[in-house]
C-alpha cells in the first residue's frame, strides 16, 4: 500500500475513535423494591392499624420488608406481620432463621411452624405458600388460634 492510502485509513480510523465515550452502565442498587401493602391480606378481626416496613421485617436483619397489623383484643395487644417472597421455598428458607432468633423456639408439627419467644415477647411465626406469616404478642394457644386465621387469608 502506498504513503497516501496508509494516512487515509489512519486518518479514518482516529475520526471514527473521536466520538463521546460510552455512558458507563448504570450504578447497581443493592436496596430491594419495596414491599407491597398487603393490609388486605390481614384478618380485619380488632384490626387497629396497619403499616409496611421497608426491610427487616420485626427487628430481624433476616427478613424482607412486608406488612404488619396491630390488633387489640381487650387488654391484649398484638401483632400479625406478613411478607411475601419470590417462591415458596425463599419462604421456607427462613424458618431456620427465626428457629435461631427465637428463644425456646419448638417446632408446632400441626401448623410447620415455631413458637418463642423475641426479647421476651411470645412470637408464632410459620409459611404458606410463598407467605412468611406470625403472630406476636401472644401465647402459644391464642397465637395458633389467630395464625390459623390469618393463613385462611393469605393466597
Amino acid at each position: 500500500m502506498s504513503a497516501p492510502i496508509l494516512a487515509a485509513i489512519a486518518c479514518a480510523a482516529f475520526l471514527t475513535s473521536c466520538g463521546s465515550a460510552p455512558e458507563p452502565p448504570p450504578a447497581a442498587t443493592t436496596d430491594s423494591p419495596k414491599p407491597h401493602d398487603e393490609s388486605s391480606s390481614l384478618p380485619t378481626a380488632n384490626l387497629i392499624g396497619t403499616r409496611v416496613v421497608n426491610k427487616a421485617l420485626l427487628g430481624k436483619a433476616f427478613m424482607p420488608g412486608g406488612t404488619v397489623g396491630s390488633y387489640k383484643n381487650g387488654k391484649a395487644e398484638y401483632e400479625m406481620f406478613i411478607a411475601k417472597l419470590p417462591s415458596a421455598m425463599d419462604a421456607a428458607i427462613l424458618l431456620p432463621d427465626w428457629r435461631k432468633a427465637l428463644a425456646n423456639a419448638k417446632l408446632i408439627p400441626s401448623f410447620g411452624g415455631y413458637f418463642g419467644t423475641d426479647e421476651g415477647r411470645p412470637v408464632f411465626v410459620f409459611t404458606k405458600n410463598a407467605w412468611i406469616a406470625g403472630v406476636a404478642g401472644l401465647s402459644q394457644k391464642d397465637a395458633d388460634a389467630q395464625a390459623r386465621i390469618l393463613a385462611a387469608q393469605l393466597r
